[in-house]
């Protein structure tokens, strides 16, 4: 599969933003559709997931600002950010998942700054 991320850009703090991830195949063939995100000079972390039975799950750092949903038809992956922080600045990751097997995106860079 390939996941193509898009929708990052520079927002003020208290912005909103809505990220997208287009896969090249069923996303229903995966177990889980993922975000995750990459700040500078630290490690990829989660932030939300939505599994094939559509249950979502999200890091604490986000919970009630970010919410993950998706368009099968469309093969798509969403992530409305919403309350963002200057912590929140990091490059963000669409990922797929069968099990332990993740793929990946190129990332898409979001930057909140004033």
């Amino acid at each position: 599969v390939q996941l193509v991320e898009s929708g990052g850009t520079l927002v003020q703090p208290g912005g909103s933003l809505k990220l997208s991830c287009v896969a090249s195949e069923n996303i229903f063939n995966f177990n889980a559709m993922n975000w995750y995100r990459q700040a500078p000079g630290k490690e990829r972390s989660f932030v939300a997931s939505i599994n094939v039975g559509g249950n979502t799950r999200y890091a604490d750092s986000v919970k009630g600002r970010f919410t993950i949903s998706r368009d099968g038809q469309k093969r798509a992956v969403y992530l409305q950010m919403n309350g963002l922080k200057p912590e929140d600045t990091a490059v963000y990751y669409c990922a797929a998942n069968i099990l332990s097997r993740y793929t990946w995106g190129q990332g898409t860079q979001v930057t909140v700054s004033s």
